[in-house]
């Protein structure tokens, strides 16, 4: 093979677009943007599919948040002393309503 044959600019040509196809596989593997041929960039096509997954992730996390201040407050009512306290006086009045049923 001479230095300034075609065979060797063959091979260079060969090396050069085997780098290329290497650089692009694992930047695409790894969830880098894509070059195009002029350098511009390409984003991943499931962008838009990771934007409407984030969005549904903050709306579960405030509906999660409202949940558990909703559960704090309910645990707060059961465990307070007037809770059980009206239902001991509720216990309480039963056998009266039933004796006065019959």
């Amino acid at each position: 093979m001479q230095w300034g044959g075609p065979d060797f600019v063959l091979v260079i040509v060969g090396i050069c677009t085997g780098g290329w196809v290497l650089n692009t596989w694992i930047r695409a593997r790894h969830g880098y943007a894509l070059e195009d041929e002029w350098g511009g960039k390409t984003e991943r096509a499931d962008h838009a599919a990771a934007a409407r997954l984030a969005e549904e992730n903050a709306q579960l996390r405030a509906r999660l948040e409202a949940l558990e201040n909703r559960t704090a407050s309910l645990e707060t009512i059961v465990t307070d002393t007037g809770y059980t306290t009206a239902a001991q006086i509720e216990s309480l009045r039963a056998p009266l309503q039933k004796a006065a049923s019959q």
